[in-house]
């Protein structure tokens, strides 16, 4: 059983940057997919960023502002945000599965990102 626990959530004024961690225990995250997800009060849970072993993918709004990332070594996937909006806030959460991109098998608990404007 594979746990995901996020941090480095928090208040950041628009057009500032954060970087969020997934630490992972009880599995390798080399053999995983991770990705990374969000989801807004009233929203439905939208797909943020994944990376594969044949490379990364992100939703259409990221626009080149976020970075998604892993060190095997600390088994933690990162996810680094830039040029933050206020549409940004919401509950960031991590992911690790066996499949592709957008089919997930392990979920973190979540981190809030709010964005002031």
């Amino acid at each position: 059983q594979v746990r995901l626990v996020e941090s480095g959530g928090g208040l950041v004024q628009a057009g500032g940057p954060l970087r969020l961690s997934c630490a992972a225990s009880g599995g390798t995250l080399s053999t995983y997919t991770m990705g990374w997800f969000r989801q807004a009060p009233g929203k439905e849970r939208e797909f943020v960023a994944a990376s594969t072993r044949s490379g990364t993918y992100y939703g259409d709004f990221v626009k080149g502002r976020f970075a998604i990332s892993r060190d095997n070594a600390k088994n933690t996937a990162y996810l680094q945000m830039n040029s933050l909006k206020a549409e940004d806030t919401a509950v960031y959460y991590c992911a690790a599965g066996l499949g592709g991109p957008f089919k997930y098998d392990y979920w973190g608990q979540g981190t809030q990102v709010t964005v002031s404007s």
